[in-house]
Formats: structure tokens, sequence, C-alpha cells
């Protein structure tokens, strides 16, 4: 069943995450009241409805896709930690974010995301990331290239003698030995810049319009969908040990994605000398 499901062209997983947030967060968007705006760690730390209801959709609409798959989302393991185990176990997960840059949705901004990945025993094989504000759909699958609205997505390499556009993490996330690596990328030749939605920061690099990505928080529905997106797109990631970033976690941070793999050395280089 799974091996049959995964050679189908996956078009329903799509129309899924369309239908959800169709359903659930665009009727919200720019129409939230108060006491659908809930903190949950503080003010750069939010939930709404729109992230419970379009997580809850997407949850009843994968599995019955792909039978025996489970989920693994923001707002479920906010709720029940143990869901976490799935990372590792032999189901196929789905890995998703409903709403990811809650922050950006709240204040009334098109920045958001809603992020759906698919793994099995730790293996990405396929992503979508939907921007339904903007009405863009990436997909990417493992071996078979990376696409936003059907076009095929190359991260190219950063242009030779122009700072690297980097995105990083939002300083309240970070530990005081976070905060010293990242302080490594303010030097000559880098730019540095506060990350927005992750997932979209991604499809920047896959799109060759930010030049990497230096992230303090290993979260698998912030970076799962990103990170097979620009691997497809020929870009490359690691964490600040070099190794591949780990869905299931104990990863090495900060960990980094660029749009090739001499941007990757040269980040997590600095990264490591400023740490």
């Amino acid at each position: 069943m799974f091996d049959d499901f995964l050679a189908s062209d996956l078009s329903e997983v799509e129309q899924a995450v369309r239908a959800a947030a169709a359903a659930e967060i665009m009727p919200r968007y720019r129409q939230l009241a108060a006491h659908e705006i809930v903190e949950k760690k503080g003010p750069h730390d939010l939930v709404t409805t729109a992230d419970r209801q379009a997580e809850e959709h997407l949850t009843a609409s994968l599995t019955a896709l792909l039978p025996g798959s489970v989920v693994v989302g923001e707002e479920g393991v906010h709720a029940d930690p143990g869901l976490l185990a799935h990372l590792g176990g032999d189901a196929p997960v789905w890995i998703v974010d409903p709403v990811d840059g809650t922050r950006q949705f709240v204040h009334g901004d098109a920045g958001f995301a809603t992020l759906v990945a698919l793994a099995h025993h730790g293996e990405l094989l396929a992503s979508w990331t939907y921007a339904p504000a903007q009405d863009l759909m990436a997909v990417a699958r493992r071996g078979r290239g990376a696409f936003l609205d059907g076009v095929p997505l190359r991260a190219g390499a950063p242009e030779p003698g122009k700072p690297l556009e980097v995105a990083i993490s939002h300083y309240d996330f970070t530990t005081d030995h976070e905060k010293r690596a990242l302080a490594g990328l303010r030097t000559d030749g880098v730019a540095p810049r506060p990350c927005g939605s992750a997932g979209l920061e991604y499809l920047n690099i896959a799109r060759g319009r930010l030049d990497a990505i230096a992230f303090t928080w290993e979260n698998a529905w912030d970076h799962a969908a990103g990170l097979l997106l620009v691997a497809e797109a020929g870009g490359g990631s690691a964490t600040l040990s070099g190794e591949p970033y780990r869905i299931a976690g104990g990863n090495a941070l900060p960990f980094t994605a660029a749009r090739n793999e001499a941007t990757v050395r040269h980040i997590l280089g600095l990264l490591a000398a400023a740490g």
C-alpha cells in the first residue's frame, strides 16, 4: 500500500493541503477575533483557531489518503509531546505545520505557509509548502526535483562578490551559546537578517532569492518540508557538527541550509568559530 501510494502522483495531497487552507485558514485571515489568538511561550509564539482547525483538517484528510500513517503536527505535539516518538517509528509519518508564520498571519501579513512533509524511517520523501495568501505551491519529491507551481526550482549559487544574505533565528529563541554562534555571521561578506516564516525562507533559498539560513531550533514541522525542497532544488544543509539534520531531533545547533554546498561549509565555519 505504501509503495503504491509513493508511486502515484500525490496530487491528492496537494488538494488536501489546499482544501485545509481554504476551509480553516483563509476565512480567518485578517478576520481573527482576540479570543482566537493565544500566546504559548511568549508574544512571539502564538497559536490561533486557524492553526488548530487546519491541523485537525489535515490530520483527517492525510491519514485517510494513506491508511496506517500518522501525523506529527505542531499543535498535536504541544498537546501531547509523546507524538514525537512517531518520527522514529515504523509507520509513515506526515509532519505538519498548519500555519508556519503564525505571528505574520495574526498581523495580517501574507508571509505564512502551510507545511506538510511525508517521511518514513527518518527519510524525507515528499513535501508541500503552500502560501495560501500568495497562492504559491511548492512541491518536492526525493530524487524527482522541486517545483513551484509546476515550474522546476534551481537554487543556483550566490552571486560572487556580493554579501551573503542569511536569514537567522530570532534572538528571543536562542541560548547564550547560540547567540555567540549566530554573532559569527555578523562579519564582512555576510548580511544577516531576522527570519520570517521558516517554510518561506526555505522556498526563498530554493528560488535563489536567499543565500542561506541559520536556525537554532529543530522542530521537524518547521524544517522538514523546506529541507527537502532545498535539497531537490540543488542546495545543501548540515548541522553544526557537519552531519545531516535528523527529523527525530538531537541535532547539533545551529544548523544551516544554503543554495550550494560551498555556502553550507562557509556558514558552518563562521558559526563554529564564533560558538
